[in-house]
């Protein structure tokens, strides 16, 4: 039988041992790799094809949420279970709307990792127990409300709004995405007239309720 090949993607070392330690407890698992950042999570799976990604949701540069997204983009095979410690609403929204196959708070035990691999791998959706009360069937009535504030802004509008959120300078976010600085402006502009938010306080407070930053892991 072919085990399931398991990218973990987590920028805290500890929690991605962790997550590994379970994993390698299963017979039906091969942990294939590791990556502790959102942009190292689609690149590694262009290379090794992994059957499941678990996804941690905030990581710095580019987070889960995107990453997930432009995966099921570049690597439509991979299956992408959002790891969170965020019970809300908006936060599994996100996920979903990404295109999540899973969403799995940090602090299941074995039994529930593992039913939740072997679920997304048979083409299901997974939520966690806690979660349970959100269906899928509700967001796909929702229609175009459900993509949320996110749902407003291009791939690169995301990117550049995480890195404003995180407090990098338009510099720095020109340098970082090989941009020139009049086009993060430009970008800058668009997005906070999408969103129709014209400070920044008002652009983090968004980044961290919809989960492209956090405020803890």
């Amino acid at each position: 039988m072919n085990k399931i090949r398991v990218l973990l993607a987590e920028d805290h070392t500890l929690v991605r041992a962790g997550f590994r330690a379970l994993l390698e407890k299963m017979d039906e698992v091969a942990v294939i790799g590791e990556v502790s950042d959102g942009r190292e999570a689609v690149r590694v799976s262009k290379e090794l094809k992994p059957d499941v990604v678990l996804m941690d949701i905030a990581m710095s540069g580019m987070n889960g949420l995107e990453a997930t997204s432009r995966m099921c983009q570049e690597c439509p095979n991979a299956k992408v279970i959002m790891l969170t410690m965020y019970t809300n609403e908006e936060y599994l929204k996100e996920a979903l709307r990404a295109g999540a196959s899973g969403y799995l708070l940090k602090d299941a035990d074995r039994s529930e990792l593992e039913l939740a691999l072997k679920a997304v791998c048979r083409g299901e959706t997974y939520l966690t127990s806690a979660m349970a009360k959100f269906t899928l069937d509700v967001y796909c009535r929702q229609g175009a409300a459900a993509a949320g504030p996110l749902g407003k802004l291009t791939g690169r509008q995301r990117e550049i709004l995480q890195l404003i959120a995180e407090g990098s300078s338009t510099k720095q976010i020109a340098h970082r995405l090989d941009l020139s600085v009049k086009t993060v402006e430009t970008h800058r502009a668009q997005l906070m007239e999408r969103l129709d938010i014209h400070d920044i306080p008002g652009l983090v407070r968004l980044a961290v309720r919809t989960g492209l930053v956090g405020t803890d892991k």
